[in-house]
C-alpha cells in the first residue's frame, strides 16, 4: 500500500469520523518506510494509516530530504508529495532544537486555502505521535482569530501566500527562525499571481534553511524561482505513467448549447449518481444550472472560490456525507476537494486549459475504485477539445445524443425568479 497525497483530506469533516481505506490510490515502489532514516513516532502513524512502501515521489525524494538537501520535485496531485515534506519536517524537527521561543520552525506556503487546510489535516494524521503545534491561516475567514491562533508556541504553520505575507508585514508572524520551508504546487503559484508574494516571503525566512518545492510542472519560471532561493536542489521528475486513470470511463457528448440541459438531466437519470460533480467555468452559469436541477428535483447546492469559507466548508460536509446529491463547482471552488466516493463528473463546460480537465475527471475513481467522467461539448466550447486530448495522450470517445437522450426542463425560469426575489415590496402609504 502507499501513502497519497491527502492521507485524511476530509476539511470540514468529522474529527472522529474514521475510515481504514486510503484515501487515493498510486502505484507502490519496493521502497518500504522502514528502510529509510524516518523516527520511529512517524513510522508508528504511518503503519496506523496503513501504509508500508513508498510512492514513487517518496522514494526518490526522501532519501535526499531526510539528509537534509533541498529538493525541487516534479509530481502531480495525489502521488505522495505531501506525505513526502511532512515526514521529513518531523525529522527535522525532532532531532533539532528550537531556536527561538514561540517563532515557526517549519513554514509550507500552498496557493488555496482548501490545500492548507488539507496539509494541516495531513500534519495532524502524520503527527499524531508527535507534540507539534500547526497551525492554517488563509483568506476567507476571521483575521483577528487566526492571528490569535499563531500567537505563542508554533511549530509549523501552513499558509496561503497572501494571508501568511500580511501577517508578517504586521509583525505576527516571524519566519526568520525557520529551519525548512515548502513551496507547494509551485506552478498553481505561478498561475494565480502569487510569485512576488513567495520572493518576499522567502527574502524574509532563515537563510540557513532547508527548502523543498513540489510543481506539477518544473517550468523554467519554477526552476529560475528555485535557483534564486534553494541551495543547489536536487532536480526529481516523476513523470505520470498516465495523465488520466485508468479507472475512469470517459464519454463525450457533441451539443448544441441550449441543449445541454435537457442533455445533462438525462444523464443524471441515466447514472443514478449518489454523488456527482458538475464543473462549469463561470460564476454566473454555476448560479443558472444548480437553480435548474434543483428545480429539476436534484438536491443540488453551488461552490464557487467567492462564497464565505464557513458555508464552504458546510457544504464540503453536507456533499460526502450524501446530503447533497449534486455539486456544482468552479475549478478554483474544487480544488482541495477530496471525497473518494464520487460517482460520476461532469463537464458541463470544457474547460480552457487540458490540466483542469484531468484535476476535474480525476474527482472520481478514487482509492482504486471505478469512476465516470462526462463532458458535453457545445458548439462554443468543442475548441478546447482537441488540446484536451493531445494533452492527456487519448481521444475521448465521443457519440452525438439521439432524441431520446434529451429531457424536459420542469424548472420556472431562472431570470424571472432572479427578478422576482430582486424586486422591493412596494411601500403602503396612509389611508
Amino acid at each position: 500500500m502507499t501513502l497519497p497525497d491527502n492521507l485524511e483530506a476530509d476539511y470540514g469533516s468529522d474529527p472522529d469520523d474514521s475510515n481504514d481505506k486510503p484515501r487515493s490510490y498510486v502505484p507502490s515502489t519496493n521502497v518500504p518506510f522502514t528502510d529509510l532514516p524516518i523516527p520511529e513516532p512517524v513510522l508508528r502513524a504511518i503503519a496506523d494509516l496503513g501504509f508500508e512502501r513508498c510512492t514513487p515521489i517518496q522514494a526518490k525524494c526522501l532519501p535526499e530530504s531526510l539528509h537534509g538537501y533541498d529538493v525541487a520535485g516534479q509530481a502531480q496531485t495525489g502521488t505522495g508529495k505531501t506525505a513526502a515534506f511532512l515526514i521529513t519536517i518531523f525529522k527535522e524537527l525532532l532531532e533539532t532544537d528550537r531556536q527561538h521561543s514561540n517563532a515557526p520552525r517549519a513554514a509550507i506556503i500552498a496557493p488555496t486555502r482548501e490545500l492548507a487546510l488539507q496539509i494541516a489535516s495531513d500534519a495532524e494524521e502524520l503527527g499524531r505521535y508527535l507534540d507539534f503545534r500547526t497551525v492554517a491561516v488563509f483568506g476567507g475567514m476571521d483575521w483577528e482569530k487566526q492571528a490569535r491562533q499563531i500567537e505563542g508556541v508554533v511549530d509549523i504553520v501552513v499558509g496561503t501566500p497572501g494571508r501568511m505575507m500580511d501577517y508578517m508585514r504586521r509583525k505576527l508572524l516571524d519566519l526568520r527562525y525557520v529551519q525548512i520551508v515548502v513551496i507547494d504546487e509551485a506552478d498553481r503559484m505561478f498561475d494565480m499571481g502569487f510569485v512576488d508574494d513567495i520572493r518576499f516571503i522567502l527574502s524574509h525566512c532563515a537563510s540557513d534553511r532547508q527548502t523543498m518545492l513540489f510543481s506539477a510542472t518544473l517550468s523554467f519560471d519554477v526552476m529560475r524561482l528555485a535557483q534564486k532561493y534553494m541551495h543547489e536542489p536536487v532536480e526529481i521528475r516523476i513523470e505520470p505513467e498516465q495523465v488520466t486513470a485508468a479507472n475512469v470511463e470517459q464519454v463525450l457528448y457533441h451539443v448544441s448549447e441550449r441543449d445541454k440541459l435537457p442533455l445533462l438531466l438525462w444523464v443524471l437519470e441515466e447514472e443514478k449518481p449518489k454523488k456527482a460533480l458538475i464543473f462549469i467555468n463561470t460564476k454566473r452559469a454555476g448560479e443558472w444550472l444548480q437553480f435548474k436541477l434543483y428545480h429539476n428535483g436534484w438536491e443540488s447546492e453551488y461552490m464557487s472560490g467567492d462564497i464565505a469559507q464557513a458555508k464552504r466548508l458546510r457544504l464540503v460536509k453536507d456533499f460526502k456525507a450524501g446530503k447533497i446529491e449534486v455539486l456544482v463547482a468552479t475549478d478554483v471552488a474544487a480544488r482541495g476537494l477530496h471525497v473518494d466516493d464520487v460517482d460520476l463528473v461532469v463537464n458541463f463546460d470544457l474547460p480552457m486549459d487540458p490540466e483542469d480537465y484531468v484535476h476535474r475527471i480525476g474527482r472520481t475513481g478514487r482509492a482504486g475504485k471505478k469512476g465516470k467522467a462526462v463532458a458535453l461539448a457545445d458548439e462554443g466550447l468543442v475548441v478546447h477539445l482537441p488540446p484536451i486530448e493531445k494533452y492527456i495522450g487519448v481521444k475521448v470517445p465521443s457519440s452525438i445524443p439521439t432524441a431520446d437522450m434529451y429531457l424536459e426542463d420542469l424548472s420556472p425560469s431562472f431570470r424571472d425568479t432572479v427578478l422576482l426575489k430582486r424586486k422591493k415590496p412596494v411601500r403602503k402609504g396612509r389611508r
